[in-house]
């Protein structure tokens, strides 16, 4: 059985071009190219994943040194990471107590962390191994840029992904499971691109133990592989297009259902419809057509993420892997999903790139195509969390954190603990820590650390915190342990 899809993506060109002249990787293509000798890229791919592994680990080191990171997210995994380690199924405390994970989202590849984990118990593990998922995405992209466009081409994608908004913001706030996801998808659609059918499957398929939505991710890598006509190629993307869709909905309508405490997937109800018996037609209607599109935050998000290819990505059919992600997101009524915040682009990041480079490959504009993402690159980075690198503050440390150290270091090992939100990841390699002022907590927890003076506004407004922890302090139960530097320690009265 061949292993190449000799026109997958483009007919009438061959299935592996080569690395043009000097002259052609400023320039647009004439015409069809020779296939090159050898793999090139290596060093440059090499030299970008370095840079790029070294940037994010500082910046996400640095934030949690800072005691900017938070329960919600990096607390949540690395109590799931903790479970795994000590060989249980992941709980998250900070879901609620003994809350199953596996029954919020399903991402068993957490439990590829638990080795590291368990010779490194601290979240900066889950930091590190996120910046170096992220870091190893940019070898495959810069490698098949390298091989069409040469190295001037590398260095505009491999900068361009390394830098661009959407890992940036990932990278910038706490962990989460889609960073599994990006490297393999940067694989994934690199084999689709150069006709490797079998490769683009292999590395497509695990992306159903990432997360539960990514399943019909891989129904379109599926159909990307399928629309060559090859007979062994159809099978080969038809196969993968049914595991996909049936991944997908086994893990949301049954797998997630059957382990969630209520019986349910816990998101559907952000999904105008899903979860409603007798949804309204005309609003359903209106949601699902000028409502995609509406208000303008998802324009503007989808112009961010087109800006950085001179818009030369809508070119290729690569492009395709992004819809999936992009419909839920903004079929959902959380806002929270709309715009370029959090870490929620990460995944659409090595399918821009992938279609990027795709396009590259095609008469047309490459010098412009190259300038632009050049330009929005370095123009759009101030904006986004790599700068704080060369922000003076981001080396200073606020003398009121020793105190905070100090404080918790009090705490026993094992103890249940309420803390404030940015304080609950210094905490959950070693006790059981809920956010403080959170719904479904554990109740009467042995300890409460709350950082009054400059309180998160999470999940309480802090008027809200300042009153809950004045009702903890004069209601009996608790005594203070410490009052310093604006934090707040309680122990539990035996």
């Amino acid at each position: 059985m061949p292993t190449r899809l000799p026109s997958l993506l483009a007919p009438s060109r061959p299935s592996r071009p080569s690395r043009p002249s000097r002259d052609d990787a400023a320039g647009p293509v004439a015409g069809t190219v020779r296939p090159s000798r050898g793999a090139p890229g290596w060093a440059t791919a090499l030299t970008l994943a370095l840079v790029c592994f070294v940037t994010y680990t500082a910046l996400s080191v640095r934030l949690h040194q800072r005691m900017l990171t938070t329960g919600y997210d990096l607390g949540i995994f690395e109590q799931a990471v903790r479970s795994y380690a000590h060989g249980h199924l992941p709980v998250a405390e900070l879901k609620g107590p003994g809350f199953p994970l596996l029954g919020d989202h399903f991402s068993p590849v957490l439990a590829l962390l638990a080795p590291l984990y368990r010779v490194w118990p601290t979240p900066v593990t889950l930091l590190v191994a996120q910046a170096a998922l992220f870091a190893v995405a940019v070898i495959p992209l810069a490698r098949w840029a390298e091989e069409v466009r040469g190295r001037r081409a590398a260095l505009v994608v491999g900068l361009g992904y390394g830098a661009f908004w959407g890992v940036a913001q990932a990278v910038g706030f706490d962990f989460h499971e889609v960073c599994f996801a990006v490297p393999l998808l940067a694989f994934s659609l690199t084999a689709v691109g150069r006709g490797r059918a079998r490769t683009a499957a292999l590395w497509a398929l695990p992306l159903l133990l990432v997360k539960e939505d990514l399943g019909l991710t891989v129904a379109v890598v599926g159909l990307l592989i399928a629309r060559t006509g090859d007979h062994d190629h159809r099978r080969t993307g038809g196969a993968l297009f049914l595991a996909g869709v049936l991944g997908s909905f086994l893990e949301i309508l049954v797998v997630i259902p059957a382990l969630n405490p209520g019986g349910t997937f816990a998101y559907t109800s952000s999904v105008p419809g899903a979860g409603s018996a007798t949804p309204d037609v005309g609003e359903l209607l209106l949601h699902y057509t000028v409502g995609m599109v509406t208000p303008d935050t998802k324009a503007l998000t989808v112009l961010a993420l087109l800006s950085v290819t001179g818009f030369l990505a809508v070119r290729s059919p690569l492009l395709w892997a992004a819809v999936p992600t992009l419909l839920w997101r903004f079929a959902s009524d959380n806002q929270a999903y709309w715009g370029t915040g959090y870490h929620y682009s990460a995944v659409l990041m090595p399918v821009l790139f992938a279609a990027f480079v795709d396009a590259l490959t095609r008469p047309g504009p490459v010098r412009y195509a190259l300038a632009a993402s050049a330009a929005v690159t370095v123009l759009l980075l101030p904006q986004f969390p790599l700068w704080q690198l060369t922000q003076p503050a981001t080396w200073h440390t606020d003398p009121r954190l020793a105190t905070a150290r100090r404080l918790m270091d009090r705490i026993p090992d094992g103890a249940t603990v309420a803390a404030s939100n940015r304080l609950v990841p210094q905490l959950t390699n070693r006790t059981l820590v809920s956010v403080f002022g959170l719904g479904d907590s554990r109740p009467d927890p042995e300890w409460i650390i709350d950082d009054s003076a400059q309180p998160q506004g999470w999940p309480i407004s802090p008027d809200d915190d300042r009153s809950l922890l004045s009702e903890a302090r004069n209601n009996g139960r608790y005594r203070t342990v410490a009052d310093q530097d604006g934090y707040v320690l309680l122990q539990r009265r035996p």
